[in-house]
């Protein structure tokens, strides 16, 4: 069974920078694809930066050129480094990862607060 905990959220002031952190349980390298989506109330949840297997990334418009997802494969884990946060950029940030394109094979951790605020 995949485990995925998400770690690093909080309060920050807008300018600020916040990392989040996911520790997954087991090799990463085995996922072919890990991202960072994130929710607010009432809303869906939406991809915010994704990372492929062969280290390809990908980023939501809202975040380009000031979040960065990077994974270490030694340390079992995903980050992503936020710069530049906006109150827009409050939400519960969540941890997927897909071990293939078949139904059943995605998993999420339970999700961190951030909250960007004055």
């Amino acid at each position: 069974q995949v485990q995925l905990v998400e770690s690093g959220g909080g309060l920050v002031q807008p300018g600020g920078s916040l990392r989040l952190s996911c520790a997954a349980s087991g090799s990463i390298s085995r996922f072919i694809t890990m991202g960072w989506y994130r929710q607010v109330p009432g809303k869906q949840r939406d991809l915010v930066a994704g990372i492929l297997s062969s280290g390809s990334t990908n980023y939501a418009d809202s975040v380009k050129g000031r979040f960065t997802i990077s994974r270490d494969n030694a340390k079992n884990t995903v980050y992503l480094q936020m710069n530049s946060l906006k109150p827009e950029d409050t939400a519960v940030y969540y941890c997927n990862a897909r071990l293939s394109m078949m139904a059943g094979t995605s998993y999420w951790g339970q999700g961190t607060q951030v909250t960007v605020s004055s």
